[in-house]
């Protein structure tokens, strides 16, 4: 009998600690779970700022394709004197898929957004949502381009070829575009030697460094002193360029020449020639 009271009192044991261990797992995994939430809604993207001692609760939205851009923005538009007397805050929201782009032109949320004329032609946002352009950048092509040979389009070609390609699945020259050719021609991406790059001008030194054979990307005139103009192959006809537009609900005039303003100092700031080069659209003064 003692030996049954033992073997009861072992069982119970066991079993106590089973049920222990369970629910200190339980418990870590809420810990767990209730740690990485606010990670997701980080991972949701946006940067924003309070106009200083406003009481204003308007807020202007603006969505860029990216976090550089954002952060190249935040500061010129929260410090715009206009927007300071007709908004409370600026939230910037960014996004590297063009499916976070509809998510906003779809349902108009934003004030401000940089998108391609075609996007904004297929969910007819001008009429729609009054969406007015506010400056825009140059048409242009994208081009395989080699330090050593005319590239060809051919399966047979790319697949030995080590080939750059930007970072950002937003890109067109340089992402999208040159991927819709690999698929076009039915070649694997997973089969090519793809080095990716943070920039077009990484792309450009990489390439003439040696480290790839191919790149894709636009072709401006100073790629003349580097590479030859007989070794490039476009990909596609010309691009639309970006364009800058507003959400224009009234006829807030100085509100749209103002964005104009800031629109065009942070264009003047980028690194890139084709950047630099905006367009105005509109008769705004000169701010």
């Amino acid at each position: 009998m003692s030996r049954y009271n033992f073997l009861l009192s072992k069982a119970l044991i066991v079993t106590f600690l089973c049920i222990t261990g369970v629910a200190l797992w339980l418990i870590a995994a809420s810990s767990y779970a209730t740690k990485i939430a606010p990670v997701a809604a980080f991972l949701e993207v946006k940067k924003s700022c309070k106009v200083a001692s406003s009481k204003n609760q308007n807020k202007f939205v603006v969505y860029v394709p990216s976090e550089q851009m954002a952060n190249n923005l935040i500061n010129i538009v929260c410090e715009n004197e206009v927007v300071k007397r007709q908004y409370g805050s600026v939230e910037i929201n960014w996004g590297y898929d063009l499916k976070d782009a509809i998510s906003f032109i779809g349902k108009g949320n934003a004030d401000l957004i940089l998108t391609k004329q075609h996007i904004m032609d297929a969910f007819m946002a001008e009429s729609t949502y009054n969406y007015q352009p506010v400056i825009g950048y140059l048409d242009y092509k994208a081009y395989f381009i080699s330090l050593t040979e005319k590239p060809s389009i051919d399966k047979a070609y790319f697949l030995d070829k080590r080939i750059g390609l930007v970072d950002y699945p937003t890109s067109r020259s340089a992402h999208i575009l040159p991927k819709g050719v690999f698929r076009d021609l039915d070649i694997n991406l997973d089969s090519l030697s793809i080095t990716y790059a943070s920039s077009h001008s990484a792309l450009r030194n990489l390439l003439a460094e040696g480290k790839v054979d191919i790149i894709a990307s636009y072709w401006k005139e100073d790629d003349m002193t580097r590479f030859s103009e007989n070794y490039i192959t476009p990909m596609s006809n010309n691009i639309s360029g970006s364009r800058w537009y507003y959400k224009m609900d009234s006829n807030n005039t100085d509100l749209f020449c103002a964005l104009q303003g800031v629109l065009e100092q942070q264009s003047k700031q980028q690194l890139a020639v084709y950047f630099q080069e905006a367009i105005r659209f509109g008769t705004c003064h000169e701010l």
